[in-house]
């Protein structure tokens, strides 16, 4: 039997309205909204072959026809049609650019939310990681009377700021000449690397502020743990709710539990970070809870060694074209923001 193009406009008439309606598609619907110069009969006829064919499925007898995950794999790679972001989503990541955002795990945050916004389906989100965390760059700011900023960098572009409480601070080019030292001693460095010996050598550098070595210290091994550790945000789990598919209690709180295992989502994204972008469709997905779900996931990188992922999950009907092209314009755009965060700290 095989898949003719009267076939594929019926398949594809089914999938659009199901993920339009969330209703069973029958004959006479088809007929009467998609214009394919075929009668009712004819477009049973064709429905039944595309079920025997495993393509669309008939939830209850007297139902119409639902798309089965095959139905959406046969579409998502060959049927979709691509669309380009409209003028209004286009606004609205442009606007993610546009604020004063000088932290990853703001802007990770702050993406994730954008992109629940404009899809209405659950969003998730991995900082980037680099595989061999190495210092690149130091700076000690002054903040006020009684603190310093210490700013890191590793080689991947990470960044992590972090306030140290001082019960005096150093003036301002003490604080710098500080800085200098600090980034030759660690400059290069992977976390083992700084042993007794590199501390001992800082010490004695350091002199009368050696005191400052022990919170540089924490906060050194706190960001290079954290920038080979993947750091995951999600937004907009209870969107989750709005979907008739998840009207069951019970199968609500089940997804709801396995989103919530940030561990499990670590794991889908690290399955998929090899893709620019991978989706995964209802059976496809190992996790029982998520075997009524849709989970399509993009890759950014801030640089050949450093990557991240973004994800969404939705029901199997989600509208497949309009999150595909939201996660590329939102990649293309958190790109453009950890390149201009990475040049405005060399800058500075």
């Amino acid at each position: 039997m095989s898949l003719n193009d009267r076939k594929i406009q019926i398949l594809q008439a089914i999938i659009n309205d199901y993920i339009e309606t969330a209703e069973p598609v029958g004959s006479r619907t088809i007929a009467k909204k998609y214009n394919l110069g075929i009668s009712s009969a004819t477009i049973r006829n064709e429905m039944s072959d595309l079920e025997e064919m495993g393509f669309i499925m008939q939830p209850h007898a007297s139902s119409g026809r639902i798309p089965s995950d095959l139905g959406y794999r046969l579409y998502v790679d060959h049927l979709m049609k691509k669309r380009e972001l409209n003028l209004e989503e286009q606004r609205y990541l442009q606007s993610l650019i546009s604020r004063d955002i000088n932290q990853i795990d703001y802007l990770m945050e702050e993406t994730a939310k954008a992109i629940s916004a404009l899809t209405n389906y659950t969003t998730f989100i991995s900082e980037p990681v680099g595989q061999r965390a190495r210092i690149k760059q130091i700076r000690l700011l002054p903040l006020d009377t009684a603190s310093v900023l210490l700013v890191i960098v590793t080689e991947d572009n990470f960044m992590k700021n972090h306030v140290i409480k001082l019960s005096s601070v150093p003036d301002e080019d003490k604080i710098f000449e500080i800085s200098m030292y600090l980034n030759q001693a660690f400059q290069g460095c992977a976390l083992l690397q700084i042993d007794q010996t590199v501390i001992s050598r800082v010490q004695h550098e350091l002199g009368e502020y050696k005191g400052l070595l022990v919170p540089i210290l924490k906060a050194l091994q706190a960001t290079m743990e954290a920038a080979e550790r993947v750091q995951v945000h999600m937004s907009g789990a209870k969107n989750i709710l709005a979907f008739p598919e998840f009207s069951d209690i019970s199968r609500a709180k089940s997804l709801f539990q396995t989103l919530e295992e940030k561990d499990v989502l670590v794991t889908l994204l690290e399955e998929c970070k090899s893709n620019d972008l991978h989706v995964l469709i209802g059976s496809e997905n190992t996790m029982q809870s998520m075997k009524d779900c849709s989970v399509i996931t993009a890759t950014y990188k801030l640089s050949d060694d450093t990557r991240g992922t973004i994800g969404i999950v939705g029901p199997t009907r989600m509208d497949y074209s309009q999150v595909i092209s939201v996660l590329n314009g939102m990649v293309h755009n958190i790109e453009k923001v950890l390149r201009s965060l990475s040049d405005n700290h060399k800058d500075g």
